[in-house]
């Protein structure tokens, strides 16, 4: 499937033809350098492997530097693939933009959610807590009762508690993007994606239209 390597730039607004206020995330897509192809036939599956964001060679691994250097690519530390249905008509060293999407146009964001560290049930879950009044002191934001006592026992695994909060892999489907600047390397998307800005994400195409509405 057609997709991109992009940094988070963070949100705005746009104005559309009715004058109508439309807010966007602005993501800094590309270029990306095409720096693998994988076939049916050789890999099992078809892939192609996009490189993005250069850096000095110094911060690249060895084998990192020997798997660009073979194929003919700028120093880029950020690599995700693209399964595709059938061989991608793209090339080892093939440059990818913004225009590989076009106004008007669905597709799916990917990122990874800005991480909370240890939070407690109400932030995390949206519990609604303890009572407020008739002597309650110290159960304002308590998880409360999880499960039964003596049977089972034990509460379940998977039950709502406190936790790790964020910093998840987070997929927001059907977003439209809103305007695309290749001379800038531009993507604008309707609404917002995971992360804080300057993050990596994944823009592609859309994998699950959205249904329209009977009526």
């Amino acid at each position: 499937m057609r997709g991109i390597l992009g940094k988070k730039v963070g949100m705005t607004q746009l104005f559309d033809k009715s004058g109508e206020v439309i807010p966007v995330t602005i993501i800094e897509a590309g270029p990306c350098y095409v720096t693998q192809v994988k076939t049916a036939d050789t890999d099992g599956y078809n892939a192609v492997q996009l490189g993005f964001e250069e850096v000095p060679e110094r911060k690249l691994t060895k084998g990192q530097r020997g798997h660009l250097n073979k194929a003919g690519t700028p120093n880029v530390r950020r690599l995700r693939e693209f399964r595709y249905n059938s061989v991608p008509a793209l090339s080892i060293g093939d440059v990818v933009k913004a225009d590989v999407f076009e106004e008007g146009e669905l597709v799916d964001v990917i990122g990874t959610s800005k991480g909370r560290g240890f939070a407690g049930a109400v932030k995390r879950h949206g519990f609604a807590g303890g009572p407020k009044t008739h002597g309650q002191s110290d159960r304002h934001r308590a998880t409360g009762s999880r499960g039964a006592g003596t049977t089972p026992g034990h509460t379940f695994p998977g039950t709502k508690a406190p936790g790790q909060f964020g910093n998840e892999r987070v997929t927001v489907l059907n977003l439209k993007v809103a305007l695309v600047d290749p001379e800038r390397n531009l993507i604008a998307v309707r609404g917002a994606v995971p992360g804080p800005r300057g993050s990596l994400v994944i823009v592609r195409e859309a994998v699950r239209r959205a249904k329209k509405k009977a009526g």
